[in-house]
């Protein structure tokens, strides 16, 4: 289907207003546009594991999603998504239900890269048709700010504080979606908030109408847990766009494939420098650590490029 912008921006909205997340909240961003690729008639239901977007968009008996709902437990989202998926092919077969359904479950990087692993993993590996979507704050927000493993190095964090012991978080952020991409699922895509969001809706769009499993990694800034001014998400998002922090790309049955390569590869300084939690490496006698962060962004980028087939 070719992008329609009007079109795609006039559907209604499936995660509506009144609920508590932040201001800024990259999570409900999220969230409302992987929603809005929902064709308008299809229905859907949605899981969500635990974490900022479950418990600022429900509170007993209200919730914010106009689809049908299930709290998942921290850590089963994907089971719990790759069961009702089960449950809804059996109850077809047998002609108790009329309707067609679209799963879709939601974490955040605690729940995914962390906690959620194991069962998104077996939920990839089995090939149900569903998708799980990663709302990637970089980490678990919702109890205080604390590491995850897809939080950057040398982050600081409750959980990882910079100072005279370490130097914020003292591991690099794990790759999940190229890990995902390793299951041999249907489609995998990472993406982020960027112009008028046409890469977002249209990876959201082949997830969800991708027969089997599909993954989407989507950046999702917190301005509380990376100290920015809530205004300027998107700069923030082009930024690890245009630096290859956060590369745009997508695998498609094993094929990768590069969505946008940028122009001019800024220094990842750019993207740092913008954030309260890495101001201690612009500390004077810190520059050999963000040396050592840019060879990390350079590497990743030059075996990105490799998998897809793109020179440098």
């Amino acid at each position: 289907m070719a992008y329609n912008f009007k079109e795609i921006m006039s559907r209604p909205e499936r995660l509506t207003g009144g609920h508590r997340m932040c201001a800024g909240c990259g999570g409900t961003i999220a969230a409302r546009n992987v929603m809005r690729a929902l064709k308008p008639d299809d229905k859907a239901v949605v899981c969500c594991a635990t974490g900022c977007l479950q418990v600022s968009t429900v509170t007993y008996p209200y919730a914010a999603w106009e689809d049908s709902y299930i709290h998942s437990a921290f850590e089963n989202a994907g089971a719990t998504i790759s069961g009702v998926e089960g449950a809804f092919k059996v109850l077809k077969k047998k002609g108790k239900i009329k309707d067609d359904y679209k799963f879709i479950a939601f974490g955040g990087d605690g729940g995914t890269y962390d906690i959620g692993f194991q069962s998104l993993s077996g939920a990839m590996e089995r090939g149900h048709d569903m998708v799980y979507v990663c709302y990637d704050n970089g980490a678990y927000m919702n109890t205080g700010i604390q590491r995850s493993s897809a939080t950057p190095h040398f982050a600081d964090t409750t959980t990882t504080p910079a100072g005279t012991e370490i130097e914020g978080k003292i591991q690099i952020s794990k790759d999940l979606t190229s890990i995902i991409a390793d299951h041999n699922v249907a489609y995998v895509g990472q993406t982020t908030f960027i112009g008028n969001m046409k890469d977002l809706h249209e990876k959201a769009e082949k997830a969800i109408y991708t027969k089997g499993a599909a993954f989407l990694n989507v950046m999702a800034p917190c301005p509380r847990g990376w100290r920015y001014d809530s205004k300027d998400i998107m700069k923030m998002c082009k930024l690890a766009v245009e630096t290859c922090y956060w590369p745009l790309f997508e695998v498609i049955n094993g094929e990768w494939k590069l969505t946008y390569k940028p122009k001019v590869k800024l220094p990842i300084e750019n993207f740092l420098k913008e954030q309260g939690r890495f101001k201690h490496l612009f500390k004077k006698g810190n520059e050999k650590l963000i040396e050592q962060f840019q060879k990390e962004v350079d590497l990743r980028w030059e075996r990105l490029l490799k998998k897809c087939g793109v020179p440098l």
